[in-house]
């Protein structure tokens, strides 16, 4: 007979996803939300966002994050910096803190506009972007 205990019941995937959800940070810099035009700037976003799924395509949390039975679930949480300079600031701290993401360089103008993690638990990343504001 195959019996699960309450306890493990509670650890369940879908139990530890509930309290702990799989999350993709992306940020946009302000001071092209403020200059460009609204679609130009969320393209830069999906360009980020696509393009960090694709790269990491192969992790088991990216799989999870994009699986059949979840992919009309997604989180995503979209914060801002002020400008270039603090969105490669945050994507050396990123790096240097190993959370996998993909700054985006706008071609052919060779500009980082936007940055986007590949899914992470909550717990896991939201601690390099509690300093950050919601994009507005």
């Amino acid at each position: 007979m195959n019996s699960i205990k309450p306890e493990e019941k509670e650890k369940s995937p879908s139990k530890i996803e509930e309290k702990d959800p799989l999350v993709q940070y992306v940020v946009l810099r302000r001071d092209l939300i403020d200059s460009w035009p609204l679609g130009s700037v969320v393209t830069q976003g999906c360009h980020a966002s696509v393009s960090a799924i694709w790269c990491f395509r192969d992790d088991p949390l990216t799989s999870r994050y994009c699986a059949p039975d979840d992919i009309d679930h997604m989180r995503k949480v979209t914060l801002e910096v002020k400008g270039e300079s603090q969105i490669l600031n945050l994507s050396e701290k990123l790096k240097a803190g190993g959370i996998d993401h993909k700054l985006w360089i706008e071609q052919p103008e060779n500009i980082p506009t936007c940055l986007a993690t590949k899914p992470y638990p909550k717990s896991v990343a939201s601690s390099f972007f509690k300093k950050l504001k919601l994009c507005k």
